[in-house]
């Protein structure tokens, strides 16, 4: 495969999603193939059934190949769940050689690791909030900078082992390598975000099908993240309990007539649902469908509330929130979470995608699976290699691997 070709793969509790990209001449990011296929081998972001998510990974990638004309051997995977936590971590080191060097600041991120975690747990992530040269604080990149002690602040994402060995196994045995495994909120940050949004202060909800993935960043970098078990089922559920429907029923209800807010509901159609085990169809109104998902939708952003609260942030974000995933598709969600929130809200749809299939991917579901090619293109933009062909035992500590693409990034400043 082209060294200039991505592949991401975003395994969700609903769907999995592939999707193949290359830049040209230009540096122009070009959507090549896209796959989908129909997953119900994972719950709430975790994979509970190795072969049938197996199957789907096959199906979804064996399409986007087929349309990219590319074979496929290696790929970038998400992760979430609710088993992912983070937290903040500090480090402090003292540089011999009165000058800060890239070794000096990969030793400096291997101290803040440093910090009791259970066994079962395992670092997929270690972002830098930011350096402090000899007191001086506010530095972002202190490689070549004179000092004689180094601090940091760095925010610490992790997961469990299990998850996270489960993924590998799955795409492993769908005859595919890992070459990375990041973070879907990360990966969707970098598809429907605008670098302004970071720097002023935003909230990225990802709502998904099994979890909500929330992320909260200010000054250029993630501050907060965080991953809830309220999302799209959830809503399908209430539908399929409160009218009495079979599951595909209730999610194409949701699809074609939902509202997230039943002030937005106009004329109020009726509309038939076909009867159940020979029973007759029955109608109800459209209100009354907004009745259903609106209290669902409103405890899911007073969660996501609470999260922002948690993260310090809640008085930063000048850039309010931008909500992306299949479940933000519901009209009158982003209304919905200007009123429980206090905030400006937009629909976050993929951005800076430009020539093949861009036009296919320019929906909020698509977000993760775009994120993770742009996250692949931009490291190797950066000069950190994706370690090829090289097969990720499962299990294997991760942070290893992120020491690695840091220090080699760092040689690039």
């Amino acid at each position: 495969m082209s060294e200039h070709i991505v592949v991401g793969v975003d395994i969700g509790t609903t769907k999995v999603c592939a999707v193949v990209a290359a830049t040209d001449e230009l540096d122009r990011v070009n959507i090549l193939g896209m796959g989908l296929a129909s997953s119900k081998g994972l719950s709430r972001g975790v994979v509970v059934n190795i072969d049938k998510t197996v199957v789907a990974i096959q199906e979804a990638i064996e399409e986007a190949s087929r349309a990219a004309g590319v074979e496929v051997r290696e790929v970038i995977v998400g992760i979430a769940g609710d088993h992912v936590q983070s937290f903040q971590s500090r480090g402090v080191i003292t540089i011999r050689e009165g000058e800060i060097t890239a070794r000096d600041v990969q030793r400096l991120l291997e101290d803040t690791t440093h910090v009791a975690m259970p066994a079962d747990r395992e670092i997929l992530h270690v972002i830098p909030q930011e350096f402090i040269v000899d007191g001086q604080d506010g530095v972002k990149e202190p490689v070549g900078m004179s000092g004689v002690r180094l601090e940091a602040n760095v925010h610490i994402i992790t997961g469990l082992v299990t998850a996270a060995r489960n993924i590998y196994r799955c795409i492993e045995k769908a005859g595919y390598y890992v070459s990375d495994i990041v973070l879907e909120p990360i990966a969707s940050s970098e598809a429907v975000l605008h670098p302004e949004e970071k720097e002023i202060g935003v909230a990225l909800v990802d709502i998904g099908g099994g979890t909500t993935d929330i992320a909260v960043f200010e000054g250029g970098t993630i501050r907060h993240t965080a991953v809830v078990a309220i999302a799209g089922n959830q809503v399908t559920d209430d539908i399929r309990k409160g009218l009495g429907l079979l599951r595909d029923q209730a999610e194409q209800l949701k699809r074609q007539f939902g509202v997230a807010l039943v002030d937005l509901v106009k004329d109020d159609p009726l509309i038939s649902i076909p009867g159940i085990a020979g029973k007759p169809e029955k109608t109800i109104s459209q209100s009354t469908l907004a009745q259903i998902i609106q209290p669902r939708v409103e405890e899911m952003l007073e969660i996501i509330g609470i999260e922002i609260k948690r993260s310090g942030y809640a008085r930063h974000l000048s850039a309010g929130i931008v909500l992306t995933g299949g479940g933000s598709l519901i009209p009158g969600t982003a209304e919905l979470a200007e009123e429980i929130l206090g905030l400006d809200a937009r629909i976050g749809r993929p951005l800076g995608v430009a020539g093949g299939l861009a036009e296919e991917v320019s929906q909020p579901q698509f977000a993760t699976g775009v994120g993770l090619v742009l996250h692949g293109l931009a490291q190797q933009k950066e000069g950190v290699r994706l370690l090829s062909g090289q097969r990720i035992a499962p299990g294997e500590k991760l942070f290893s691997r992120i020491f690695d693409r840091m220090k080699m990034w760092f040689q690039e400043l």
